[in-house]
């Protein structure tokens, strides 16, 4: 009888579990059991792991052979299991050492001819197996890159299971022919699911001259200033106005002022697009905040997360330290606009179904756009806008109280002046001037939130600031009047004093003023203030 073990790693969500792979060998006639709960996809690896193993050089052992997947209690899905079961399955059949394979993490996916496979995941697969406190992981070459991103680790990148029987054997490696230049590499298929990123409108952020400037934005100096405080913040931001005014053309250009990943946001980051199989070939790490924008006909599920078995991560995970963005927000479904409520406040979302529950990372900056009537010139004058009365009202009422109340600003986008347009009203400052201000807010804020869990002035809870940071006396006056008239809730009050804390930060003040209450009214309000333009500009 031989008995041999190694390890892999199952993907619940975006949190991975090892899973011990064991292989038995026992006399009697000839077959190949797989139990631990797997999958159909990992039932079918019982024919891929044969043929690999018979193309690889290896004598298959005629024997009653039984892989177990443990613990058995967690679902295992995918191809990712192939290489491990391949190795476990030689190691009982004494072709490998079993000593040599027992502390080893095995992930990919083999084809009939023995190649291996690169699979998605594998940035978080290694996290968990280096949580576990495994030192040694086994990797398809193409994916090499993306799993040394965790330190502490020894990363062996293979492209055949004969490479690695080589290596674990301690014979002479073979070369495996390469794709020649040029060509399509078949093997990246398993990177990538077709239309993923498209699906949800996902776009990477640009940084500066690499991607849409905010010159280019003619007028709009107080949408521009919402956009600078909702970057300096973390802010929520609504952006209303008549079709053409520049509400998509402002959200696109918003991941540029924003800040470049930290190294553990970057991590973060790049585990969820793993997990979802967006993440371009070539580049292992994600460094620049994401931008999501998914259609209006989204389903629940597509922002939230879901699909058949273990729900799998949606907009607002794959928006995960980046943007959310709504365009035609009332146009959402009540449900899906609804179901963004957890994330807003928790910074995660909880996806329970029959096969588990998954908790995915869903911290995001959201910005909603939306018109004011159907037709959208409601608000115009002498534009002919036809909606009855009562079609607004519905058309408005999409967007919910609960909802708009997690917004901390918002603000009106007026038509463009014919003399901004053309160029005699002065050009708005580049990205890089914004972004540049932007950073040093957050570096401001980030100095006065050291030592304490929270990273910007939108994480801050309402009774720290009330209390632990508290603003210039009598700076509150205005909020405190608003609140008593019903024009703010608890929850507006502590979300104007943050906006105020982040206006104050841009401005390089030590706290908040009235002043910078007042502005922080203003942008949550929409009811003009006087408060006067205390950053931004034009050149």
């Amino acid at each position: 009888m031989g008995f041999a073990r190694t390890c892999s790693v199952a993907l619940v969500g975006v949190e991975g579990v090892v899973v011990e792979v064991q292989a038995d060998l026992e006399p009697g006639v000839a077959a190949f059991t797989l139990v631990g709960l797997p999958d159909k996809s990992l039932v079918e690896s019982r024919d891929r792991v044969r043929a690999a193993v018979v193309n690889s050089g290896a004598d298959w052992p005629q024997k009653k052979l039984t892989v177990g997947l443990s613990p058995a209690f967690v679902p295992k899905s995918g191809s990712g299991f192939d290489l491990a079961v391949a190795v476990a399955v030689l190691g009982a059949a004494e072709r490998v050492d079993p000593r040599e394979i027992a502390d080893l993490v095995l992930i990919g996916e083999l084809g009939l001819d023995g190649r291996v496979r690169p699979v998605r995941g594998i940035l978080p697969a290694v996290l968990a197996a280096a949580e576990a406190g495994y030192r040694q992981v086994v990797v398809p070459e193409q994916t090499a890159a993306e799993a040394g991103l965790v330190p502490g680790v020894s990363v062996l990148g293979v492209r055949s299971l004969r490479q690695l029987i080589a290596v674990l054997t301690g014979s002479e490696v073979p070369q495996e022919e390469r794709t020649e230049a040029g060509r399509p590499d078949a093997m990246l298929a398993g990177l990538l699911v077709p239309g993923a990123g498209l699906g949800t409108g996902l776009a990477a952020g640009g940084r500066g001259g690499d991607g849409p400037d905010l010159a280019d934005v003619a007028g709009q100096d107080a949408a521009r200033t919402a956009l600078e405080v909702a970057a300096a913040g973390g802010h929520h931001l609504l952006l209303h106005g008549p079709p053409g005014a520049g509400k998509t053309m402002l959200a696109e250009r918003m991941p540029g002022i924003l800040p470049p990943l930290t190294r553990q946001e970057s991590l973060e980051v790049t585990a969820v697009h793993s997990v979802a199989g967006i993440l371009p070939p070539g580049e292992p790490l994600v460094a620049a905040p994401p931008y999501c924008a998914p259609h209006h006909s989204a389903t629940m599920q597509s922002l939230v997360g879901g699909g058949n078995g273990l729900p799998r991560p949606g907009a607002v995970s794959l928006a995960h330290r980046g943007i959310l963005f709504l365009d035609e927000a009332p146009e959402f479904s009540g449900r899906a606009l609804d179901s963004l409520r957890q994330p807003l406040e928790s910074g995660h979302v909880v996806v329970a179904r029959s096969a588990g529950v998954v908790r995915l990372p869903a911290r995001f900056l959201m910005v909603l756009a939306a018109n004011p009537c159907p037709c959208g010139r409601h608000t115009l004058h002498g534009s002919g806008c036809e909606c009855p009365p009562s079609a607004i009202r519905k058309y408005q009422a999409r967007l919910s109280g609960p909802l708009l109340d997690r917004v901390d600003l918002r603000v009106g986008v007026e038509p463009v002046q014919r003399a901004d347009l053309l160029g005699r009203g002065g050009r708005g400052e580049p990205t890089a001037a914004v972004a540049d201000r932007v950073r040093e807010a957050r570096a401001r804020a980030a100095a006065r939130l050291e030592g304490t869990p929270w990273n910007t002035n939108s994480d801050v809870p309402g009774h720290e600031l009330r209390t632990r940071w508290q603003p210039a006396p009598g700076a509150l006056g205005a909020a405190e009047r608003d609140m008593e008239r019903g024009l703010l809730t608890a929850r507006g009050l502590d979300r104007v004093l943050r906006v105020a804390w982040t206006v104050a930060d841009l401005a390089g003040c030590d706290r908040p003023d009235a002043s910078h209450v007042d502005l922080a009214l203003e942008l949550r309000t929409g009811i003009a203030r006087g408060a006067p333009a205390l950053i931004g500009g034009t050149v």
